[in-house]
């Protein structure tokens, strides 16, 4: 529990008096605090399986139909280096696009470019600083989206 309440205390840091800020100036308010906080680049991977992975890691999908795939579509197995994060970027590879911050990545395997929703991205490093603020971000935003 107290992990948690200290978790609640960082995001309240960053936003303020949430009462005062629509949905938006969060958003607004937590790309602000990264632009400024964050270590770029680093190595990142997905915290699940992306959507349009889920016919195939949860349902009846080909495996090597998915194999395939994967040679041009970002998956959550793959690991990328995080070069840049931003607002108004929009990508069918984005789970909440439109209202998630975009987090430019470069697939490590061949060098591939992607935008990614940042709420749908952690560091692989999870002791790095990068962790505990990409975390943090994507805790707040699934949760009051």
């Amino acid at each position: 529990m107290a992990r948690l309440d200290a978790q609640d205390a960082r995001i309240e840091r960053i936003l303020g008096n949430v009462e005062e800020l629509s949905f938006g100036g969060c958003v607004e308010r937590f790309y602000e605090h990264l632009q400024t906080s964050l270590r770029l680049p680093c190595e990142v991977t997905g915290i699940e399986d992306f959507g349009w992975e889920e016919f195939y890691v949860l349902g009846p999908g080909d495996p090597k139909e998915y194999e395939r795939l994967r040679k041009d579509r970002p998956s959550y197995q793959d690991k990328y280096e995080l070069l840049a994060i931003e607002k108004d970027a929009e990508s069918e590879w984005m789970m909440f696009y439109g209202e998630d911050l975009a987090g430019h990545v470069r697939r490590k395997s061949d060098g591939q470019e992607f935008y990614l929703g940042l709420a749908e991205i952690v560091p692989v490093n999870k002791r790095s600083p990068n962790y505990q603020l990409l975390r943090d971000y994507a805790v707040w935003f699934v949760n009051n989206r």
